[in-house]
């Protein structure tokens, strides 16, 4: 996986830290700095901390994997790329919460953060990938997103959610449609 694939797919896993953070800024009377970086580092951690978790489990199972790896990588993709495409166009019951405690904002960062947890399994599987470089990345596009997210809500309310969830859900099919057709031979 090379740095452009790598940028998309960071661009697409933040997405949903994204959506939550315009969230978070509807609710939130006034923005500060702490609330800035409160979103970044919860979102942007966990971000950074699933996949790495994820890299471990897949790198210990590949060889009990490996024929199929392509596949899993695809469907887990599809799969997380469709649900964020779905939760777009789900009911939004409009009750917001402006609380940025450890518990609010740990749910959420976990929450946001599960189908890291697959990419990085995914990871494992791929012989190309540098953890610590996809970490990092994800984790500071996830946390600088988070925060623009957290202004934006702020600003502009939930103009963008529906777009930024639809946005990042197509980015992961394409990867995952992309990393089959690499592995079947039509790329």
């Amino acid at each position: 996986m090379d740095f452009v694939e790598l940028r998309i797919l960071a661009l697409g896993l933040s997405m949903d830290a994204f959506a939550v953070s315009v969230c978070k800024g509807l609710a939130t009377k006034k923005c500060t700095a702490k609330h800035y970086f409160s979103v970044g580092a919860w979102f942007g951690g966990f971000q950074a901390l699933m996949p790495a978790i994820g890299w471990f489990l897949g790198s210990r199972f590949e060889k009990y994997i490996t024929s199929i790896d392509h596949w899993i990588a695809f469907v887990l993709l599809a799969f997380i790329g469709g649900n964020m495409i779905k939760e777009a166009f789900g009911d939004d019951d409009g009750n917001e919460d402006d609380s940025f405690s450890v518990k609010t904002m740990s749910v959420l960062a976990v929450a946001t953060s599960i189908d890291a947890l697959t990419i990085g399994i995914m990871f494992g599987l791929l012989p190309d990938v540098s953890i610590l470089s996809a970490v990092a990345l994800i984790g500071v596009t996830t946390f600088i997103l988070s925060a623009i997210g957290l202004k934006v809500g702020n600003v502009f309310g939930l103009k963008y959610k529906k777009k930024a969830e639809i946005a990042g859900g197509t980015i992961l099919i394409l990867i995952g449609v992309k990393v089959l057709a690499e592995h079947l031979g039509f790329i």
